[in-house]
């Protein structure tokens, strides 16, 4: 453990880098018209991931970064349905062919607070609008204190595999903190009822540095959730930005553990997980030796992309809802971020989309090479470079970071190759962050590095 770089570097604010560049670099001058060109550019073969987003939550978590926002009435979630089946056929009527798909993402939000039939004429839309493939992943976020029988039956009976629960913590204390208090046995129950319904991929969300949160309650959350066997793992790290989440001034700051901390609690979690048999996957995910994902790591073939690590290869992300953003060859795209904004659009016949990014060659490259060190922790730049036509010590010399993360022990170098080491690679965002060309000018926006 290198405490010094974690005090060195810990309280740095950079990307989590599920894109590149990053959605602060989005601008109106990519929008809707820009979409539509993009969709019907598709070439004849591609495939697509869908992710759909569902703003809604019975009750704000305080420690949130999501676009979500509380509901209480029915109607409107039902009628957010309604747009979201406008949309997947506005979008497949753009591209003019039913493309193949071979993912599909439910996140939130709390998706699973739709109506168990709602849910399944969502998916039937989609299986009519694009060909979901039999082999297809299809998972949806769930909130375990708010998941209903019918919906567990809707879920498996409409194709889902995997499901992924938030947790955060089982500490009762930092639970109250966070105002989201949920019991051991809400989840067990879930997990039982997710089991016996064939929705055999069970995923965990983990937090760390959360308010009152310490290394013994994280590793007696750990110890609990390790008792319910789930197949993955995230761990996350906290991000407090209460100047751009208002909900996040309810959490007192003065009981937020510090970059030190954070860092104890973030190894305790990693070592505990890989001692029970989790198999470490890029920075902050966890997998059983025989997951998809773990193989997908042995093999060099793991991606990212705004659902964080991925045994997804395609290159084309559809998003869908209120501000769902999207991937595509040509770049980025993302909704409108008010569910209003977003209605209207789709409701009038057009897409959704306010803002975006067009990719340079020199952003591909970019996103290749830290796209490689997020998901292997090092980057072969002279095989990435000649893919894209360029040249390894131009990018070296592009990257004036590097000198400080290389006499701090934190990267080797190697001819063309550059890896993170072992014992600094909870450092990985910063390795990351010295080939971000556009970082400067967003960092206020990001989370701390560790």
């Amino acid at each position: 453990m290198r405490v010094d770089l974690a005090a060195s570097y810990g309280e740095e604010r950079l990307p989590r880098y599920t894109s590149y560049p990053t959605a602060p670099h989005f601008s109106p001058a990519i929008g809707a018209d820009s979409y539509a060109r993009w969709l019907a550019e598709l070439p004849a073969g591609a495939s697509a991931s869908l992710y759909l987003h569902v703003p809604f939550c019975r009750e704000m978590c305080w420690y949130c970064g999501c676009h979500t926002q509380i509901v209480r009435r029915d109607e409107l979630v039902a009628a957010y349905q309604q747009t979201l089946r406008s949309e997947i056929g506005l979008v497949a009527e753009t591209i003019g062919r039913r493309i193949k798909v071979e993912h599909i993402h439910f996140g939130g939000g709390t998706p699973t607070i739709m109506a168990a039939d709602a849910f399944a004429e969502l998916m039937s839309a989609m299986r009519q609008a694009f060909f979901v493939l039999p082999s297809a992943e299809i998972a949806v976020e769930i909130d375990p204190r708010t998941l209903t029988a019918d919906m567990v039956e809707a879920m498996r009976l409409s194709g889902v595999n995997r499901a992924s629960l938030g947790v955060q913590t089982f500490d009762p204390v930092v639970q109250r903190a966070i105002n989201r208090v949920q019991s051991y046995e809400q989840t067990a129950s879930v997990v039982d009822m997710l089991r016996r319904a064939g929705i055999a991929g069970i995923n965990f969300d983990l937090i760390y540095g959360l308010p009152h949160q310490t290394v013994a309650s994280c590793l007696d959350t750990v110890r609990r959730a390790l008792a319910l066997t789930p197949d993955r793992f995230s761990v996350f790290g906290y991000a407090h930005v209460p100047a751009f989440k208002k909900h996040q001034r309810m959490i007192n700051e003065g009981v937020l553990p510090d970059g030190i901390a954070r860092h104890d609690q973030a190894c305790a979690i990693a070592n505990a997980l890989k001692e029970a048999g989790y198999v470490q996957v890029g920075l902050d995910h966890f997998a059983r030796p025989d997951d998809p994902m773990a193989m997908a790591c042995e093999e060099r073939t793991l991606r990212r992309n705004f659902q964080g690590y991925t045994t997804d290869k395609g290159e084309v992300l559809l998003g869908f809802g209120a501000s769902a953003i999207g991937h595509l060859p040509q770049g980025y795209v993302q909704n409108e971020v008010q569910v209003g904004a977003y209605s209207q659009a789709i409701s009038a016949g057009r897409l959704a989309s306010a803002k975006g990014y067009e990719l340079t060659d020199d952003d591909r490259l970019r996103a290749d090479i830290i796209e490689r060190i997020m998901c292997e922790f090092s980057a072969d730049l002279g095989a990435i470079c000649a893919r894209h036509g360029a040249m390894p010590q131009a990018m070296l010399t592009s990257a004036p970071r590097l000198k400080s993360l290389i006499s701090d022990g934190v990267v080797k170098l190697d001819g063309d190759r550059i890896a993170v080491a072992k014992d600094s690679r909870f450092l990985v965002r910063s390795v990351a962050a010295a080939f971000d060309a556009h970082l400067d000018g967003a960092k206020q926006l990001h989370s701390r590095a560790v």
